[in-house]
């Protein structure tokens, strides 16, 4: 089983570029060797009966083990697809439904009754948009500039696909944007990329701190301290009474106590999440702009619902 599952991986990693290079010489209309075609089919038809062997012999090992169907199949890929391939597909699918969630200008996704959504797309919306047009720019440019069929199709490709990315990206961070659950919890995300659930009850404090960070996104520190900086600032500090543990975006686990990300109205989303979740905040507003010292604010106590 696990020789089958290494051939099986290995024989991806080589296929997925043969037929990328073979769909890239039928659009810029050049023929290959009608030998080197059918290899490249019967390859394909090849890997895909293993692959579905292998699913089936996993699906039923994890059936037997007690599992339902689905939660069998799920165990199933993730038993023969690494982490990260299954993170980016998982991504493209969610940017693709964002994308359609926002030019049909429906509501927020994952914002139930009584929910408040927090806003933070409008911190990146001018840089994304610039963004886009330098990628339209390149693009048009490119395609009058570059003679060679074969590299005009690849970066033609390329860079059609990197237009869309910028505004897929751009709409799934406005159509998923941080929430305040009604029980006090807080759901924390980063468009299609972040999704970080802390519950209302390991939300010790919580305060306005504006920071300037330079680590890359949900990364932790030595402090364990985690950045979800939007145009590279972060309004809001909420410090847990427990580590939280989340996936980040290309699939790494990481755990951190103290979260500091960016809302728009930093203002109303700690009343809010105050409010929603009974913190009886005492604390000071520390300066923005420079790191808190611990002996200068107070640390809050917590009191139930239903004070």
């Amino acid at each position: 089983m696990k020789a089958l599952r290494r051939a099986v991986r290995c024989s991806f990693a080589a296929l997925v570029p043969g037929e990328l290079a073979l769909v890239l010489c039928l659009a810029s209309g050049v023929r290959p060797p009608p030998a080197a075609r059918s290899a490249v089919e019967l390859a394909a038809l090849a890997l895909m009966t293993a692959s579905a062997v292998l699913l089936s012999l996993d699906h039923r090992r994890h059936h037997r083990t007690g599992l339902g169907h689905r939660g069998a199949f799920l165990a199933a890929v993730a038993d023969t697809v690494p982490a990260p391939v299954r993170k980016l597909t998982a991504h493209e699918i969610s940017l693709s439904t964002s994308f359609v969630r926002w030019v049909a200008r429906r509501g927020p996704h994952g914002v139930g009754d009584g929910d408040l959504p927090v806003p933070y797309a409008p911190g990146q919306t001018s840089f994304m948009y610039g963004f886009f047009f330098v990628s339209v720019v390149e693009t048009v440019a490119l395609a009058f500039l570059i003679p060679w069929p074969l590299v005009h199709a690849v970066t033609l490709v390329l860079d059609v696909w990197g237009c869309y990315f910028v505004i897929a990206l751009h709409a799934s961070c406005v159509v998923r944007p941080h929430v305040i659950g009604s029980d006090g919890s807080l759901h924390l995300r980063y468009g299609a990329l972040l999704d970080i659930r802390i519950p209302a009850d390991r939300i010790a404090s919580v305060r306005q701190d504006r920071r300037f960070p330079t680590s890359r996104l949900a990364a932790v520190d030595e402090n364990g301290v985690a950045d979800l900086a939007v145009g590279g600032q972060t309004t809001i500090t909420v410090e847990l009474t427990e580590p939280v543990r989340y996936v980040r975006a290309l699939g790494k686990p990481a755990e951190a106590h103290t979260f500091r990300f960016y809302a728009e109205d930093a203002t109303s989303a700690v009343t809010a999440l105050r409010a929603a979740g009974g913190i009886h905040s005492r604390w000071t507003r520390c300066g923005s702009g420079t790191a808190p010292r611990r002996d200068a604010c107070e640390r809050p106590r917590l009191r139930s619902r239903g004070s």
